[in-house]
């Protein structure tokens, strides 16, 4: 013969404390912040969709002074509308690269422009200066209007 047990008291008190978990999280949603703007209002990171997204290179060009320009380099390459050139350009941290590092990248990136792919520049620092770009089919992020 089998018996039926009610419910154990373990189990009541996992529903008991599931239900006030969910009732405090939804009384703070609805709670209004010290600074008076709500959750929705509030600015909020950057979307995983709306974030660029570098991907793996299809080609990649170094400048070198017996190879070819850049615009020689991207008309050898395929045409492709979805396909991005990123230029890497990386500076030792002082002053003067920087700045020499950011003139190389800016006219490696004007050289590029008209070649029928989408351009961008990322500059940050390392222990070396180095300059090359990639093209790749990387996922564009959203538009940043420049100053």
């Amino acid at each position: 013969m089998i018996s039926r047990r009610a419910p154990s008291w373990q189990l009541i008190l996992a529903d008991l404390a599931l239900i006030l978990f969910l009732v405090t999280l939804s009384a703070l949603a609805r709670e209004a912040p010290e600074d008076g703007k709500g959750l929705a209002t509030r600015p909020s990171r950057v979307d995983a969709a709306e974030a660029p997204q570098i991907a793996a290179s299809q080609a990649l060009y170094r400048p070198l002074a017996q190879g070819p320009s850049l615009k020689q380099w991207l008309s050898e390459q395929p045409a492709d509308p979805r396909a991005t050139l990123t230029i890497f350009a990386r500076h030792s941290g002082q002053v003067s690269d920087s700045a020499t590092m950011w003139a190389q990248a800016k006219a490696l990136a004007d050289s590029a422009q008209g070649g029928g792919f989408a351009v961008r520049v990322v500059i940050t620092r390392g222990e070396q200066s180095d300059l090359y770009a990639s093209l790749a089919y990387d996922a564009p992020g959203k538009q940043v209007a420049q100053p």
